[in-house]
């Protein structure tokens, strides 16, 4: 059974469940890509791994707290008592998290020279420590000469960086051509919008092939049987604006779903 959704399916953006889906539409785009690019390009399943130590997702707690509070309860200080033994509190402390991301990049068949890099962001991409080294990898891809793909396909978290107003969208794909920087071409479009269609730069002069990004990720939702693991039931996570938790709600009625 197909996504109920016209677009972008926001139950796959859970957390628990990214991972798993990154990995099937990064694979579902390189099936989709290499029979069109061959024998000239070839298209490469990458993997970036790093590590990152994220604060702000950490409980702290105030051990000192305990210990102050028994030393007031003490109103008698003439009076000899047995030593009070604080009871610990559960805290947890600032580990590294090894994180490792996969990407495209479609290469010359003969010189082996990256023409064009695909990005799907993450979750970690998008805050904190992991947005830092993302955008140090960004920067790096945007000062050569390879084409740039960037697909964001998630709510959460902060949008990638441009000149300019910030522009307001759930989602959004970028093209930044080489030779067109600092240009580039940006797709916004939001849970009530299809999921656009975009071209992939080559080399000039070869033919470049248009993506159907709609279809591929409406084939990982098929391939991966989420039709039977989604509880429609329950909203999104992330949450919905007002309008748009309304304009689910009332999708998945129609549906059936709810």
């Amino acid at each position: 059974m197909p996504s109920p959704f016209p677009g972008m399916n926001p139950y796959l953006e859970h957390p628990e469940r990214w991972s798993t889906v990154h990995n099937r539409l990064i694979v579902a785009l390189a099936d989709f890509l290499t029979p069109q690019l061959l024998p000239k390009y070839q298209v490469d399943i990458e993997k970036r791994v790093y590590e990152i130590i994220e604060a702000n997702s950490l409980l702290v707690g105030l051990p000192d707290v305990t210990v102050q509070s028994a030393r007031d309860a003490r109103t008698d200080t003439t009076v000899a008592t047995s030593p009070q033994v604080s009871q610990p509190i559960q805290v947890q402390i600032p580990v590294a998290q090894e994180i490792r991301e996969a990407y495209l990049e479609v290469k010359d068949t003969a010189t082996q020279i990256v023409v064009t890099a695909i990005e799907i962001l993450s979750p970690t991409n998008k805050q904190g420590e992991g947005l830092q080294k993302y955008l140090q990898k960004r920067q790096q891809v945007l000062s050569s000469q390879t084409h740039l793909i960037e697909i964001d396909l998630l709510r959460g978290g902060k949008p990638l960086p441009l000149v300019g107003e910030p522009l307001i969208s759930d989602y959004r794909i970028l093209v930044s051509r080489a030779k067109q920087r600092p240009r580039a071409d940006l797709y916004v479009f939001n849970l009530t919008d299809p999921i656009p269609a975009f071209v992939l730069p080559l080399r000039e002069g070869d033919s470049e092939p248009q993506v159907p990004l709609q279809d591929l990720i409406e084939g990982v939702y098929d391939r991966a049987g989420y039709d039977y693991f989604i509880d429609y039931k329950i909203d999104p996570i992330p949450a919905l604006s007002g309008f748009e938790q309304t304009w689910l709600e009332q999708l998945l009625k129609d549906k059936n779903l709810r």
